[in-house]
């Protein structure tokens, strides 16, 4: 192994790069010292780190996760955030990834294996634990379903290792009640919990089912449990997991669920009109017990919640809650349960329904397509445009924005209503 090397403030570095095993490569880049390599390495972009990988038996180890993620600790770099998109049905448009570190770099994924009779699958949660990616329910359409043209819920549940090459999804076990359009969040153990939901499709949003039911995922024993149902049924709400103000000492963490709609009137007695939900609800994850927080709006401020976002600390649990409402971003506050404005974007968008809004890195990210001008060299040729998707970022700390384009591998437009977001941790 090459001689060990110093860093700035005097703290060695010789424990950086992983030992070699016995007939391994002499060095990882000839001519450079392993430390000095493994830090090259170390701040790679995720997509050329999964290529590297195959380069030789030290390269796989070093770029392995664990070993990834010591290294960073060490060097007292920042956790690295990746966005994973869904543009649309993930069983047939591969899922991509975007290293933020490198806007022009993205990584498809393969797309999730499913029955050839099932189609059109939408309203499914994607969220990362870790290095696993879980792509959980959805509401799609089954071809040997009578009547024709009725969305069912979906029970599926499927886990893809980023840490692990070539990438494969791997069928976990089915959820106890299929459910499309639910809150979903990472439990505090490792797991996942889930609640709320229904069989409502973006094709068809006047018709679908509601439910209360709650489940855990265990990770551990690759089992779902069923725990305490909602107080009421409630679809299309969002979760995440914070440290509530329950019972005893405050300590308890706390799923909350936001928004959504617990039932729908009639226009005139022929248009559908739901019903959103202006509250929230709480469960303790130690007590399981749920708690109503309250309106978190009087009538009339809005119609329904919008996009949300959340910022956690070390820990994983959320801190910070924002929304995106038309062209400003509130933020939640916990101590009067009440949304206050954060900031407004730095450009005007049309209709921010369609937009994404997702946090990365502690920033918040307001993601639309864009038709943008290619470049071609050929003078007689007209100027054509390409799908792209616009990045407006808001730093909360410095209160900045800053804008970036990116040509993303996608052929149709980004519609949040049929594509789903979520940041994986590495």
């Amino acid at each position: 192994m090459a001689s060990s090397s110093s860093y700035p403030g005097g703290r060695p570095a010789r424990s950086l790069a992983p030992r070699p095993r016995p007939g391994a490569a002499a060095s990882l880049i000839p001519g450079l010292p392993d430390d000095v390599a493994a830090v090259i390495l170390c701040l790679l972009t995720f997509p050329d780190q999964s290529r590297l990988r195959a380069t030789s038996r030290a390269w796989r180890l070093l770029l392995s996760a664990p070993t990834l993620l010591l290294l960073r600790r060490r060097l007292r770099l920042p956790s690295r955030h990746l966005l994973c998109l869904f543009p649309d049905d993930p069983t047939l448009a591969s899922p991509i990834l975007l290293d933020p570190t490198a806007p022009t770099a993205w990584w498809p994924l393969p797309p999730i294996p499913c029955s050839p009779h099932l189609y059109s699958l939408a309203n499914f949660s994607a969220l990362a634990v870790g290095s696993h990616l879980y792509v959980l329910g959805g509401s799609h359409f089954d071809a040997r379903s009578y009547p024709l043209g009725y969305p069912s819920p979906s029970a599926a549940a499927y886990r893809l290792d980023l840490a692990l090459s070539p990438h494969r999804w791997e069928r976990l076990p089915n959820m106890h009640i299929p459910r499309g359009s639910f809150a979903c969040a990472p439990a505090p153990a490792g797991g996942i919990i889930v609640a709320g939901g229904g069989s409502r499709h973006p094709t068809l949003p006047s018709y679908g089912s509601r439910i209360n039911n709650t489940e855990w995922y265990d990770a551990a024993t690759n089992t779902w449990h069923i725990v305490t149902p909602m107080l009421r049924e409630r679809a299309g709400c969002v979760g995440f997991v914070a440290r509530g103000g329950g019972d005893g000492d405050g300590r308890e963490d706390e799923l909350w669920v936001m928004g959504g709609y617990d039932g729908y009137t009639t226009v005139g007695g022929v248009v559908p009109n739901d019903l959103y939900c202006r509250d929230a609800v709480a469960l303790g994850l130690w007590s399981g017990r749920w708690r109503e927080i309250g309106d978190m709006w009087v009538e009339g401020e809005r119609i329904r919640l919008g996009p949300m976002a959340t910022i956690s600390a070390d820990d994983g649990r959320v801190t910070q809650v924002f929304m995106l409402d038309g062209h400003n971003i509130f933020r939640y506050h916990f101590a009067s349960n009440r949304w206050l404005k954060e900031a407004t974007l730095r450009r005007n968008i049309p209709n921010t329904e369609l937009c994404g809004f997702v946090s990365l890195n502690g920033e918040l990210n307001v993601i639309r397509s864009a038709n943008v001008p290619i470049k071609i060299s050929h003078p007689r040729r007209l100027l054509k445009k390409g799908r792209a998707l616009e990045f407006q970022v808001y730093n909360p700390v410095s209160r900045k924005w800053r804008v970036f384009i990116t040509h993303a591998p996608v052929s149709e437009s980004f519609d949040c209503r049929s594509a789903a977001l979520c940041t994986v941790e590495l």
